[in-house]
């Protein structure tokens, strides 16, 4: 037989793969290999094991899919790459984050008790004991999501995943390579602080929520980016420990979103704890000054360079989407990286599911445990959907921001016939035993039924009273609804009731001139 030279080049190049496959070990495969490559020595095919599903990622969303599929009886492998379960809420965001924030509350209302009558010395903070606390708090935890896995008979397998086609997953472990086969995947793998390329100087005094939540310590002078929930649950946390704080916000308010009556008391906050607060403010650069970081920002029409010891960049969230071997499959990802999915959470991919922050929308560990369910019940065969689901929000500052529904403006940018019912927290009497008047409590009500379509809390504790105004809404409750269920005196749940009153003029504790028939 004769070759042609083509031929001949081709047949050499089929070799020196082949001689390439048996010199390299599997842990040395790169993660662009794509199946077809792995696939070119079908003399030694690769061994796989078979499991029902597989859940890539083991955070809110990922682990509450996997032990409800496991519950539904099905063979659930859960791949997660950290050693420790839980995902970016428990490990690097909600839980540690609110630890830390208890600890600013304690020490506020130790320095604000004067004038009750009890005096603290000035505390002495100790930040190894405090990291120390907080991952005591993140290990139980974490120790009981492995605890719940192994009860339901959840395999948890430790490694990077990596889709060699849509139904087999490669898992980079300590040990080598593994792969599995599936009837279904669920890919939960999150998402991670956005870092912008000008920021990014490879310096460690520029940090992201995840290096800000280690309290390495407390600067002098910290630059906040980014006035939404993350950089204003922070600062909160620095100011209180005693860093002068400057918070930098591109749009004209902080928490964007958020309705600017529930705002205001949040600001009027920052203003009095933060050095500075410059809304409608614009970073240019940053550079490494010796032990410091030079900021050249812009403001009120004017440029100017500043040190700061460190600086915290808050400017939103990147999706995990990347390295996963989606190209592999038929998911396809938006402009910005997240996966696109249907109200089933299915991907464009059968048999392929995204849910929490890596398929978009609201990223909140709580919409994802929703999401989770949704996609589970979809791989049974049941009818699910998110659909017109209420996902409340809360913002854990001082004081607390949250809300559900429909906001005022939503309501007026989707052109809704509504209208409005707030009691302010001055007229509760449980807010005054404890000082804290600055809240209010808000309905957004459609006129024409009565029925609540939003409720906004600013105050004390806001995160839990808006679980009563999400059970409301879902169950298409009546503000005479509300108004007529009975409250316990004194609570700040009265609020929401009292809320309600105010809208047919008829409020206890309140005067109002406002009358409804």
């Amino acid at each position: 037989m004769q070759c042609t030279p083509e031929g001949e080049g081709a047949g050499r190049r089929e070799i020196r793969h082949f001689i390439d496959d048996l010199r390299t070990p599997d842990w040395l495969i790169d993660t662009k290999t794509t199946a077809k490559t792995i696939r070119r020595n079908e003399r030694n095919p690769v061994k796989s094991t078979k499991t029902d599903i597989v859940v890539l990622g083991a955070g809110p969303g990922g682990y509450t899919a996997a032990f409800y599929a496991a519950e539904r009886g099905k063979k659930v492998t859960m791949v997660e790459m950290e050693k420790r379960l839980g995902g970016v809420c428990l490990n690097r965001g909600c839980i540690p984050s609110k630890a830390l924030l208890h600890t600013a509350k304690l020490i506020s209302e130790a320095e604000e008790s004067g004038f009750r009558g009890v005096h603290f010395e000035k505390p002495t903070i100790d930040l190894n004991q405090m990291r120390a606390w907080k991952e005591s708090i993140l290990d139980k935890l974490a120790q009981g999501v492995s605890t719940i896995a192994q009860r339901r008979k959840v395999e948890v397998m430790e490694g990077r995943g990596y889709f060699e086609e849509a139904k087999t997953l490669r898992v980079e472990t300590s040990k080598g390579q593994k792969y599995l086969t599936f009837d279904q995947a669920i890919i939960a793998t999150g998402s991670r602080a956005a870092m912008p390329t000008a920021f990014d100087l490879g310096n460690k005094r520029i940090m992201t929520s995840t290096e800000a939540l280690e309290i390495d310590e407390i600067p002098q002078r910290l630059l906040v980016v980014g006035g939404g929930y993350i950089g204003m649950e922070l600062g909160t946390v620095y100011a209180t420990l005693g860093s002068h704080i400057t918070l930098v916000e591109a749009l004209d308010t902080i928490l964007q979103g958020a309705d600017p009556d529930l705002v205001r008391p949040i600001i009027k906050y920052a203003e009095r704890k933060f050095e500075d607060v410059r809304v409608n403010a614009r970073v240019h650069k940053m550079a490494t000054s010796g032990k410091q970081i030079k900021v050249t920002t812009e403001w009120n029409g004017q440029t100017k360079d500043e040190l700061f010891d460190r600086v915290l960049v808050s400017v939103g969230r990147a999706p995990n989407s990347a390295n996963l071997g989606l190209e592999n499959t038929g998911v396809k990802l938006d402009e910005k990286g997240f996966i696109k999915v249907n109200d089933r959470q299915e991907t464009d991919e059968p048999h392929l599911y995204a849910i929490g922050d890596v398929a978009g929308g609201v990223l909140l560990a709580h919409k994802a445990y929703k999401e989770a369910r949704i996609a589970v019940e979809v791989i049974m065969g049941e009818h699910s959907a998110f659909d017109h689901i209420v996902i409340p929000a809360v913002v854990f500052t001082d004081p607390e921001l949250a809300w559900c529904g429909v906001t005022e403006a939503e309501a007026r940018e989707r052109k809704l016939t509504f209208e409005t019912a707030k009691f302010p927290w001055s007229a509760s009497g449980r807010a005054l035993s404890f000082d804290r008047t600055d809240g209010l409590t808000k309905l957004i009500i459609d006129p024409l039924t009565e029925r609540i379509l939003g409720v906004g809390i600013v105050g004390a504790g806001a995160g839990d009273l808006i679980s009563e105004a999400v059970v409301a809404i879902e169950m298409g409750a009546t503000a005479r609804d509300l108004a007529e269920s009975v409250h316990p005196h004194p609570t700040l749940s009265e609020t929401l009731s009292e809320a309600a009153e105010m809208y047919y003029g008829v409020a206890t504790h309140a005067l109002t001139a406002k009358k409804k028939s």
